[in-house]
């Protein structure tokens, strides 16, 4: 049976991921995902409204057209997790490929707002749900698995195809966090597993987006006692506190709420994506919020609910925002500018539970959030976080456990790789015989 791998996109930065899989006649699509940094530095874009191949011109989702170069139909589109650099151009493309998107349930839920929220084309493909452990047969000869993995958004899997020459195991987003604050650890188990069945691991293509640094990637449990600590430490103060993080981050969000609660402050989360996140996590009870915790993603509902903090006591509430790469029409990024009725004062904290994500205009973006901010008198607290991505430790104990025969970096741009090829390198393979450096669009025969 061929096998082969078409890079369709990430493979030159971090962002609007999409890789396709032929296994014989039968092709499974991973992810189909939005580069957000391309669409941000224009001014007020509505990708809903946008056509696919503008968004393609403009860098912003994956070039799917070396996909009329694969003979085979696509079976399935599959999605690793809820981020938008993985889901977000399924509205502009899955409606090309008679095939079901098949996902774990909170990243299905995920996609439905995804396509409820597309304006442009009719998206009709089928929805199913499987939960990581499970099955799926793909054609007659292949088979689709999901294995849990841990990441900065729950519900996250790393799906394998087992084929009759070897298993594809397709590795991105993770990290090796054995205490999660929500959900089950990684299965380093069923990876071991897999690397040492009959016909073993084919090719593994894995996330290089923290590949440079040294050591291993933290447990969110450890963010989550660096949280306790600073929020604690603020405890007396008595004016206002606001904390910031990735709205899909929904662990980060819980402990956010738990401790404003501690300290004596009633947690409110607005914006539209806090509320989106949050909301559906709730929901569908991937997640337990209180019952009374308020959740606002309209702008008139947010403003209201700033008027209530303001004439209450800002000292009596922790406002969760949005913001925290300074997103120009961010909740964060408007107080900054002034733009709403919450008031920053001299000492005020604001708590960026984030890094920023290395690219340029983020970079540029949270340097001026941060600056409008501290104008206004408020004091920042940085950095109160731990990366969703595996470090270099990371890396080698996956290599250990799947021995793969062949390996393709992706996640990252080519400066990016640099690390991993070092890493690989030690581990006994080499460029061009069974490490694959590639780019966009590139299709690479394994078989």
């Amino acid at each position: 049976m061929e096998i082969e791998i078409a890079t369709i996109g990430g493979y030159e930065e971090v962002g609007r991921q999409m890789t396709a899989v032929r296994a014989g006649e039968d092709i499974v699509v991973f992810d189909m995902g939005l580069n957000l940094s391309k669409v941000l530095i224009h001014d007020d874009v509505r990708t809903e409204q946008m056509h696919s191949l503008d968004l393609i011109d403009m860098g912003a989702i994956p070039d799917d057209r070396v996909m009329s170069d694969l003979e085979g139909d696509v079976k399935a589109i599959v999605p690793t997790h809820g981020h938008l650099d993985h889901i977000g151009a399924i509205g502009k493309l899955a409606h090309r490929y008679d095939a079901p998107i098949v996902a774990s349930p909170f990243t299905i839920e995920l996609v439905k707002e995804e396509v409820q929220d597309e304006s442009k084309f009719d998206v009709d493909n089928d929805l199913q749900e499987m939960e990581a452990g499970s099955t799926m047969s793909i054609g007659e000869r292949t088979e689709l698995e999901f294995v849990n993995v841990t990441h900065s958004i729950i519900d996250a899997i790393n799906p394998v195809l087992h084929t009759p020459e070897g298993a594809v195991v397709y590795g991105l987003d993770k990290r090796m966090d054995h205490t999660p604050v929500i959900g089950d650890p990684i299965d380093m188990k069923r990876f071991r597993e897999i690397g040492r069945e009959d016909n073993g691991v084919l090719c593994y293509i894995e996330d290089c987006t923290n590949a440079n640094k040294k050591g291993r990637t933290p447990s969110e449990s450890v963010a989550r006692r660096h949280l306790k600590d600073v929020m604690h430490s603020v405890e007396d103060y008595d004016g206002g506190i606001v904390a910031t993080t990735f709205s899909s981050h929904i662990a980060r969000v819980k402990s956010l709420v738990e401790f404003a609660e501690d300290i004596g402050r009633e947690p409110v989360l607005l914006g539209r994506s806090m509320e989106k996140y949050s909301g559906t996590a709730d929901r569908i009870g991937a997640a337990s919020f209180p019952d009374d915790l308020g959740m606002y993603g309209h702008r008139k509902s947010v403003d209201r609910a700033f008027e209530r903090i303001m004439n209450e006591g800002k000292e009596k509430f922790l406002p969760v925002v949005t913001g925290h790469q300074g997103e120009p029409r961010a909740m964060l990024t408007r107080m900054g500018r002034g733009e709403t009725p919450y008031e920053l004062e001299d000492g005020d904290k604001v708590m960026f539970s984030a890094r920023v994500i290395p690219e340029p205009t983020n970079e540029g973006q949270r340097y001026q959030s941060e600056k409008l901010l501290g104008m206004q008198g408020a004091r920042i607290y940085d950095d109160i976080h731990v990366s969703g991505h595996l470090r270099q430790e990371g890396h080698y104990e996956m290599l250990d456990a799947l021995q793969p025969q062949h390996v393709i970096p992706a996640h990252q741009d080519m400066s990016g790789f640099s690390g991993y090829v070092d890493l690989a390198s030690n581990q006994g393979y080499k460029v061009g015989r069974d490490l694959h450096i590639t780019r966009n669009g590139n299709t690479i025969q394994l078989v």
